[in-house]
């Protein structure tokens, strides 16, 4: 009988997954990958779940190792999707990916993982975990451009402590390298984009089954009106693309950005210039701080900070309020921080937690009259 660890994976039918399962097998692991699917409909085509599961099948297959399938649409839709349309309705720009971290993968996946018999839990996330003073530790990936950190901030350091991120050492060409030399049925697959129920289908298209569109004006700084928007919900702070407000008359040829969003009055508020001040702030509150270390390094402390995935790095300070809030000010001004967003403390490569960003102080605030229409 076989005294290996076992280790459940969730396997996506992606490279970083199957990459993943190969070097845990080689490990000496007892690998079972697990298949989550979290979305049912596929109406028109968009949703790849049914051609992943045959490609994490493959894998399977090829590494010899048992592949679990189980069904948690219900509790996505319950937990992740209906969330995800609050915020929306509410004037939001919601992450859903951090909330299926906290709630699928690391939820009710890792739970179904304790029910195979799993003493370990892993996925093809890019980052990595460190044991220290007896707790675990969230770090980054060392190939930054990858790195994944900022979706798992909300992972309960004790789930941490039993999870293993085998590619989070790796670059991702060594993990595609990885790939094609063991011969991997998707070596040759591309990465995913999109959430899964969204996937590559146009957004606008998708969220009106959901979220009746409700359109109205759009006006600048000013108070003038520019033209008409299809529904606040499909628009977020800074976007550039997708205003269709060329050739305002008496305006200068140069793109338009969403400056704000007037609920009350249904009105997308835009400006030309790419550093307005209603886009920038300094400070900002959040909603409670989830700490990977289940309290925070001390009441006011510096650290660095990211509001939107990718972003480099922004010194700040922070400050803890009531209910677990914070107050964050950062070094420079900041644009287009976004409440629905997320806030990710780090301290060099150890993510220390985050939280949602609840509201912001712009540079400026918008006006309090507006100007009859151009």
């Amino acid at each position: 009988m076989s005294t290996a660890q076992r280790v459940v994976l969730g396997i996506s039918g992606g490279v970083d997954s199957a990459v993943a399962a190969a070097l845990l097998k080689e490990a000496g692991y007892d690998v079972h990958a697990l298949f989550m699917r979290n979305w049912d409909e596929d109406e028109d085509g968009y949703c790849t779940a049914a051609a992943d599961l045959q490609d994490a099948r493959k894998v399977c297959d090829e590494l010899a190792i048992p592949l679990h399938t189980v069904n948690f649409a219900a509790r996505y839709r319950e937990r992740v999707f209906a969330h995800f349309l609050d915020e929306l309705r509410a004037g939001r720009t919601p992450n859903p990916d951090v909330a299926c971290n906290r709630e699928i993968k690391f939820g009710v996946c890792f739970e179904h993982a304790q029910r195979l018999g799993a003493q370990w839990f892993a996925t093809g996330h890019y980052a990595r975990v460190a044991t220290v003073d007896g707790r675990a530790q969230l770090l980054r990936a060392v190939d930054r451009g990858k790195d994944q950190s900022y979706f798992l901030h909300t992972v309960p350091g004790e789930l941490l402590a039993r999870t293993l991120f085998p590619i989070g050492h790796l670059p991702k060409p060594e993990v595609r390298r990885i790939a094609h030399e063991r011969a991997l049925p998707v070596h040759d697959k591309r990465d995913s984009t999109g959430i899964c129920f969204i996937g590559e289908r146009p957004f606008a298209e998708f969220l009106a089954r959901y979220l009746p569109a409700q359109p109205g004006q759009i006006e600048d700084t000013a108070g003038h009106v520019l033209g008409s928007h299809r529904g606040l919900m499909y628009y977020t702070l800074g976007q550039r693309q997708g205003l269709a407000l060329g050739g305002v008359r008496g305006a200068a040829e140069a793109p338009w950005y969403v400056a704000g969003k007037d609920l009350a009055r249904n009105v997308l508020v835009v400006t030309q210039l790419h550093d307005d001040p209603r886009l920038l702030c300094r400070e900002f509150e959040t909603e409670p701080v989830h700490w990977i270390a289940d309290a925070p390094p001390a009441p006011g402390f510096a650290c660095a900070v990211k509001t939107r995935y990718r972003q480099p790095d922004q010194s700040c300070r922070v400050t803890l309020l009531e209910d677990g809030r914070c107050r964050v000010r950062t070094e420079i001004p900041q644009r287009a921080v976004t409440p629905g967003q997320s806030a990710v403390f780090y301290a060099g490569d150890t993510c220390l937690g985050g939280g949602v960003i609840a509201s912001t102080a712009p540079l400026a605030a918008p006006a309090a009259s507006r100007a009859d229409p151009l």
